[in-house]
Order: C-alpha cells, then structure tokens, then sequence
C-alpha cells in the first residue's frame, strides 16, 4: 500500500489558508450583502464548479447514496451560514476557535490511547485561551457571534463523521459535488431580495466566485482525500492548524491583531497538533478505518 506523499498536515495548512483567504473575501462583501446570502453564494459557486468538474451523474446512485449526500449537503449549507454570521460579529481567528469545540468533541468521542487523550486537553485549553481571553463581551454582536459560532462547531461535527462515512462509501467529490447543489437549493430562501447583488456588477461576481473556490472548493476537496484515510478522531485534531491559519489570515490581510490570550491559545493548539501528528507505538493502517 503506497503511502501519502504529502503530510496531512501540510495538507490542513494549505486547506487552511485557502479556506481563511475566502473568508476574508467574505467578510469584506458583508458590506453590501448580508452574511447569510454571502454564505449562500459560496454554496452555489461550488455547486456549479463541483458539478461541472465531476458530473456526478455519469455515476450509478442508489437512493441510499443521493439521501445521504443530501443530508450532507444541508448539514454542510447549515454549518457555512452559521459560520458567515458568527464572523460577521466577531474577528475571524475567534469565530474559528470557538467553532473548533465541535471537532474536539468528535476526537474526544472517537479517540484512545493516552496521547490523543493529553491532545484533546491541550487543544481545548488552547480553544479556551482564545476565545475566553480574547473576547471583549461588552462589544456589541459579541454574544449572537458566539452563539452562532458554537452552533457552527456543532454542524462541523457532524460534518466530520457523515463526511467519513461518504468519503468511504464511494467518491467523496462526486458525493460532494450533489451535497453543495442540495445545499444551494435548500438554502436559496435565506437569499430572497438579496441574492441577485453580485449580478449588478463584475467586480462582486468575481469577488463572489473567487470566495467560492478559495473557501470551499479547494479545501473540501483536500478534506475529502484526507477523510479516507484517516480516522474521525485524528481528522478532527488536525483541523487543530485552522485556528492558527484563521489568526495569521485575519492579522494580515483583515488587520485584526490577535490578543496575548490569542497567542496563548494558538501555542496550545500547536502543542496539540504536534501530539496528534505523531505515529502511534504499533503501526496502524487507517484507510478505510471505523
């Protein structure tokens, strides 16, 4: 069996970086559109582009299959709307932590061994660092932004274990691609009145496709190698990287300067990327593991 070429977490990082670059895009179109009709538009744009790129109907489906990439699709729609309306109230690298209490939980339910046990505390105090010390609760938003960054964390859940499951089962972008255009068509209410704004001029439109392949094309499409072959548990770990992405996206290119409580809790969740990142004491093979 031939072995990765790339690390996962080279593969976290680049996935990382790309998703956090659109959502800076994101939150500059906040200005003209609300979160919820900017998170729908990356939904649709990556509908359109999956679509085109794996035309998933060349395929065999079962009703099986199309029922669970649809209930894919609404968990994975639910948890980008969610996540565009936490970060239209809070600064990118605070949202994303406070969201990452959803993988942890998936590692701490599918994890053993006691080195993923001292990760998952460290990567937990790391998310508390950030968000307890870093938020300001007398900013206005504050409290809806963590509400629905919470909300957020608990959808990615979710989409960590139905997305293995998929990934398994048979292709994860041909899966992908019919889950983003279930996501789109159920979503599209939220959009009324406002859906049509990118289309009134060139510059949102390139704006918006620009944030849909940076924030979802790219990095699911990397998600989707790394789920098949690696565990819920460690999967959820390693998006342990994101956190520290969403602070070095959001300092340079948002001018949001992390607090020290931020820089705390990003050398927790490091330290707890580089304990999960380690082979275990017997060889294991986790391609296509429970």
């Amino acid at each position: 069996m031939s072995r990765p070429r790339v690390p996962a977490p080279a593969l976290f990082m680049l996935s990382g970086l790309s998703q956090y670059l659109g959502a800076a895009i994101a939150v500059g179109l906040f200005a003209v559109m609300p979160a919820t009709t900017v998170a729908w538009w990356r939904i649709a744009v990556s509908a359109v582009l999956l679509l085109a790129w794996r035309r998933p109907w060349r395929q065999s489906w079962t009703w099986r299959h199309v029922g669970g990439s649809a209930l894919f699709g609404v968990v994975l729609g639910g948890m980008n709307l969610l996540f565009y309306v936490s970060i239209d109230h809070l600064p990118l690298g605070t949202a994303v932590s406070l969201e990452y209490l959803g993988p942890v939980a998936v590692a701490a339910v599918g994890g053993r061994g006691r080195r993923i046990r001292v990760a998952i505390a460290v990567a937990l105090l790391g998310v508390l660092a950030i968000s307890g010390l870093g938020l300001d609760w007398s900013a206005p938003g504050t409290a809806v932004g963590v509400a629905f960054a919470l909300a957020a964390g608990a959808a990615w859940a979710v989409y960590i274990v139905l997305g293995r499951r998929i990934a398994a089962g048979r292709s994860g972008l041909d899966s992908l691609a019919v889950a983003m255009a279930v996501g789109a068509l159920v979503y599209a209410p939220v959009t009324a009145g406002t859906a049509g704004t990118p289309l009134a001029a060139p510059v949102l439109l390139l704006a918006v496709v620009g944030m849909g392949v940076l924030s979802s094309l790219v990095p699911y499409a990397i998600e989707q190698v790394a789920l098949t072959r690696l565990s819920a548990a460690t999967f959820a770990l390693l998006t342990a990287l994101l956190p520290a992405t969403s602070l070095l996206v959001g300092l340079v290119v948002l001018a949001q300067v992390p607090t020290a409580g931020e820089v705390l809790g990003l050398v927790l969740v490091s330290v707890a990327v580089a304990l999960a990142s380690q082979p275990p004491g017997r060889p294991s093979r986790v391609r296509g593991a429970r």
